[in-house]
């Protein structure tokens, strides 16, 4: 995997992280909307004896309940989201490592196949000069016998 590809891997788990967070702030957003919207209906008694300050402990502590339960909802939503992240994250880690050893792998066989590439000119380059010294030989021979064509 060359670094084009890691670049573009590490580019696009940047995009989801950003559309994790865009897609959390909305959720918070509509949470909050949601506990805004929430109507508490209160009955009345129409005796002479209304406990005002009761009706109204009774009523805060029925929206402090309420947001209570969207402030925990949206934590666990929000620390699933989390774990999530940190998973992908690891897994992409791994990837990213098994991918350098990889390479890394890849750079030693191509270093191994070099040695023997240079190997095989020196035994090619010995080969050449072999058969050029046996031409020279078989020339100065053929001439040398007054033009008589030997044949090895």
């Amino acid at each position: 995997m060359n670094k084009a590809e890691l670049q573009t891997k590490a580019d696009s788990l940047t995009d989801e992280i950003n559309f994790l967070r865009t897609l959390y702030d909305a959720e918070i957003t509509q949470l909050q909307a949601q506990i805004s919207d929430t109507s508490v209906v209160v009955s009345m008694d129409n005796s002479r004896d209304l406990d005002l300050d009761g009706i109204i402990a009774e009523v805060r502590a029925q929206y402090e309940d309420i947001a209570n339960r969207s402030r925990g909802e949206a934590e666990a939503m929000y620390q699933s989201r989390f774990q999530e992240l940190q998973s992908a994250a690891g897994r992409n880690g791994n990837d990213l490592q098994s991918s350098r050893n990889e390479i890394c792998e890849l750079n030693r066989s191509i270093q191994r196949l070099r040695g023997e590439i240079d190997s095989m000119k020196g035994q090619r380059s010995a080969l050449e000069s072999a058969i050029n010294e046996a031409e020279e030989r078989r020339i100065k021979l053929s001439t040398g016998r007054g033009g008589a064509n030997l044949h090895q």
